[in-house]
């Protein structure tokens, strides 16, 4: 039994780690999966497969979308797979993308879940206090304890919440597209050149020369990783993010 996801700041991990403590599923990382170069998923019969992803413009994360375009899923009868989209104002159309991706390779989708979780999409959204972080935190517990009942008894059905209907996402997702240009991104002068961010990045986008940060990508995944990990807190996203703070789950020690 196995449980993957994507995780900027370990939002997506945390929801995996809580589910895998009640089922005893295994967590793997779609980052380190990719690392590997292992797309292929064997299940046994009766097993569980959990995707948890959050939702980027009510929709995927590219990333997610290159590794789902790229899996093969080996199932053997009766298994049950479901999503799980972490969100903070909408879910969008995430889970459909999902189910779609899926139909492709001929594998069911037997549920979809949401858990609204703090959006550390901070171009929109304010983090910069306990006290905002947790108005988006408010129902996280509870959501994610009542997935793991319907997991546990294989329940099928789209329990997900706040959806938007595939036109509006697909609409989104132009959107997204335009504000994945690393020329969004820039450095302040308090960077240290620690190489954190080079370390971290998830498609290897971030480069350090002589101590100083460059993107080497016209278009990354746009996780903001780089930002919210920066111990300095030096990478901002044009002038829409200095006042906004940074985040990463405090349930997390290692993001992946």
């Amino acid at each position: 039994m196995m449980i993957i996801y994507f995780s900027a700041t370990g939002n997506n991990k945390y929801i995996a780690t809580r589910i895998s403590k009640q089922t005893n599923d295994s967590i793997q990382s779609m980052i380190q999966l990719v690392k590997d170069d292992d797309y292929i998923i064997n299940l046994e019969e009766d097993e569980t497969l959990g995707i948890i992803t959050p939702t980027y413009f009510w929709g995927l994360p590219s990333y997610v979308e290159e590794y789902l375009s790229n899996i093969t899923i080996n199932a053997n009868g009766n298994n049950y797979i479901y999503h799980i989209s972490s969100y903070g104002t909408s879910t969008g159309y995430s889970s459909g993308y999902v189910r779609e991706y899926l139909q492709d390779i001929n594998i069911k989708l037997n549920a979809s879940y949401s858990v609204k979780m703090a959006d550390t999409w901070t171009p929109s959204f304010d983090l910069s206090s306990q006290e905002k972080i947790d108005k988006f935190n408010q129902t996280t517990e509870d959501e994610i304890d009542a997935i793991i009942e319907h997991i546990q008894s294989h329940d099928d059905g789209d329990y997900s919440k706040n959806k938007k209907n595939k036109i509006l996402s697909n609409i989104a997702q132009i959107f997204y597209d335009r504000q994945r240009k690393t020329s969004h991104l820039h450095v302040l002068d308090t960077c240290t050149g620690c190489g954190l961010c080079e370390k971290n990045c998830p498609i290897s986008a971030i480069k350090l020369n002589d101590e100083k940060i460059e993107w080497i990508y016209e278009r990354c995944v746009m996780c903001l990783r780089c930002l919210h990990l920066c111990p300095q807190f030096s990478i901002q996203y044009d002038n829409r993010t200095n006042s906004h703070g940074q985040y990463r789950n405090p349930h997390i020690k290692d993001i992946d």
